[in-house]
């Protein structure tokens, strides 16, 4: 089905068909994404999901993967289960058009142009931003299609220990515990996360000739493990200064099918510091630094094939002036610097980026208006500008409408440009420009919000035959529509929402007007929970309509629909027993061809949580 515009209009005038995200639309959280600074969920123009560590627990998720499985806007493909690849396709955009942060430091592989989302545990996450739409004006390449910000456990609240343990299907068993602390000018906290399955048989690939999907047949369990933990410290100074540290490092032991290689060991490394002070009362300056580091070995039944590892160094300046509270002026700057070192010869291995930033904010009445503009200047591609700008009109009865434009780009990665015998030097940023109207309702009892939006992506990078190299010879146009509803109705908590989509490839050519692989043009996602006494039960349906595996939509995967069922005894006040069935209709799907998803499976937890 493509989503016309015809048809978007007549969404937004149709209340009947408003659906909602998981209960993760917290509209009393402070969003820090979608601006750069602290504002309440009421407050910021953009198309925001914030997923709190009570949302995990209340969900029971055991990964990424199962925690933003039908958020608003996001389709998921994952290849074969735990620890496998997983993409994360927002608002229809390529899977490396989404900006990653873990505690505002960016992460991700300067290679591949992804982030291994599959091995950060959810055991370490306080909570996750999800901002949709483009943000380049604010945090540079790669924020065509969004950002997504996670942020590790931080404590400040008296002494909290957390304990967790675990097992179910597919020989699966997770322990997690930690201790954070503090006292409201001073927190910490210490987290660790330990995971082991067997897994299930990730691929069902055919060999050569022919070949696809991993290009093997290897019917064996593919297992995976993940041994990660956190730390994490500061201290406010005498309300003028404010000082904060973090750490993370995620390690994981990957078994898959495949031609060249079937295991993997990956680390995920990310640390950081932050310094906040007040030069006078209206302004506020942050410092900010860190590093990144992806790193991969991959072997072939025990033998090391290749290792790319990758890291990034960055560091920020930024100035926040408040006028009379009613105007905000943000202006800073960025540095980073990627560094590849890998047995592959890449015929570049680093590479900087400089970029100066300003955004003004003011609110007048009921209306609020926010414009960004930005220069990067990255040693490969020259010179770039982005800006963006959105307004928003508060109306009676709760009703609030907005507007928003922006442009955003994404620099190619290096084995876009130069993996050998690849990559392609002259390759030009992809650039994107997107427009959103909106309009949303807060009561009591009902909240909801209704959001179109066009982006027209040019440039995309591609595989070219004429020239057996990535070329920039892709166009895209994205229509698409959100609707988002939580609602409190005879003790049950319900958040539902739908998405609606038209991917459509503009490039020339035979694949002209075809849809773009492995985004789902509908889904719904319904969720319902329930507390009685020391009970509570939930239930989340998710549906997905058919999506395509490649450009030439010749391969087309089943739509799908899955229910997984949850319930918690609090056996004291500290101790409780949870317990999930996932895929309880034992749906058979797949998000990409030739590789599995878990069948019918059951998980129990028992928790700690003072």
């Amino acid at each position: 089905m493509y989503l016309r515009p015809l048809q978007a209009a007549l969404l937004l005038a149709c209340p009947a068909v408003v659906f909602a995200n998981q209960a993760t639309e917290n509209l009393d959280s402070v969003i820090i994404t979608a601006t750069r600074t602290a504002q309440t969920a009421d407050e910021t123009l953009a198309s925001t999901t914030v997923i709190t560590r009570q949302d995990i627990e209340r969900q029971q998720a055991h990964s990424i993967q199962d925690l933003l499985r039908g958020a608003p806007g996001l389709s998921v493909s994952n290849s074969g289960g735990a620890g496998k690849a997983t993409s994360l396709f927002l608002r229809g955009t390529e899977s490396d058009h989404v900006l990653v942060l873990v505690d505002g430091i960016k992460v991700g592989s300067a290679t591949a142009g992804t982030t291994a989302f599959q091995d950060i545990p959810v055991d370490l996450i306080e909570r996750i931003e999800i901002v949709r739409g483009p943000r380049s004006s604010l945090y540079g390449s790669e924020a065509i299609g969004g950002v997504i910000q996670i942020f590790t456990r931080k404590g400040g609240r008296g002494i909290e220990p957390a304990f967790s343990i675990g097992g179910g299907s597919f020989g699966t068993y997770q322990v997690a515990g930690g201790v954070s602390g503090g006292d409201g000018q001073s927190w910490f906290s210490a987290h660790l996360s330990g995971t082991d399955t067997k897994g299930f048989n990730a691929c069902e690939g055919k060999p050569s000739p022919g070949g696809a999907g991993c290009f093997t047949i290897e019917p064996d369990d593919d297992g995976y493990r993940n041994l990660s933990g956190t730390l994490r410290a500061g201290k406010r100074f005498n309300n003028t200064l404010e000082a904060d540290v973090h750490w993370l490092r995620a390690k994981g032991d990957n078994e898959f099918d495949g031609t060249f290689v079937n295991e993997s060991e990956s680390v995920q490394h990310v640390i950081g510091g932050r310094l906040v002070a007040l030069p006078s009362e209206r302004w506020q300056m942050t410092l900010a630094g860190g590093q990144s580091r992806d790193e991969s070995d991959n072997f072939k039944n025990g033998v090391l094939m290749s290792r790319f590892d990758t890291q990034r160094d960055s560091a920020a300046w930024q100035n926040d002036l408040d006028f009379s509270g009613a105007q905000t002026l943000t202006a800073g700057l960025d540095w980073q610097n990627d560094r590849v070192d890998s047995d592959t010869a890449y015929a570049v291995t680093s590479r900087d980026n400089t970029a100066l930033f300003a955004q003004y904010r003011r609110a007048f009445g009921a209306h609020d208006a926010q414009i960004s503009v930005r220069r990067d200047d990255n040693e490969q591609f020259g010179g770039h500008n982005t800006g963006g700008a959105a307004w928003g009109y508060a109306m009676a009865a709760g009703f609030r409408v907005t507007a928003t434009y922006g442009t955003a780009f994404k620099a190619p990665t290096f084995n876009e440009l130069y993996f050998p015998g690849f990559g392609n030097a002259n390759l030009r940023p992809e650039e994107s420009r997107s427009i959103e109207l909106g309009i949303a309702s807060k009561t009591d009892r009902l909240n909801w919000s209704i959001n179109v939006y066009e982006s027209r992506v040019d440039d995309l990078i591609a595989f070219d035959a004429a020239i057996s190299a990535p070329n920039n010879i892709d166009e895209a146009r994205i229509l698409g529509l959100e609707a988002i509803l939580t609602t409190h109705w005879q003790s049950w908590n319900i958040a539902t929402n739908v998405t609606l989509l038209d991917p459509e490839n503009r490039a020339a050519g035979a694949n002209n007007a075809k849809v773009l692989p492995r985004r789902a043009e509908r889904a719904l996602r319904l969720a319902a929970d329930r507390a009685l006494g020391r009970y509570s039960l939930g239930a989340t349906l998710l549906a997905e309509g058919p999506r395509y595996d490649d450009l030439a939509n010749t391969r087309e995967l089943g739509g799908f629909g899955t229910l997984d069922l949850r319930g918690e005894y609090a056996l004291t006040n500290d101790w409780s027993l949870q317990g999930r069935i996932a895929n309880l209709l034992d749906k058979n799907y797949q998000t990409a061809a030739f590789f599995n998803q878990p069948e019918r499976s059951f998980f129990v937890t028992l928790r700690y949580r003072p």
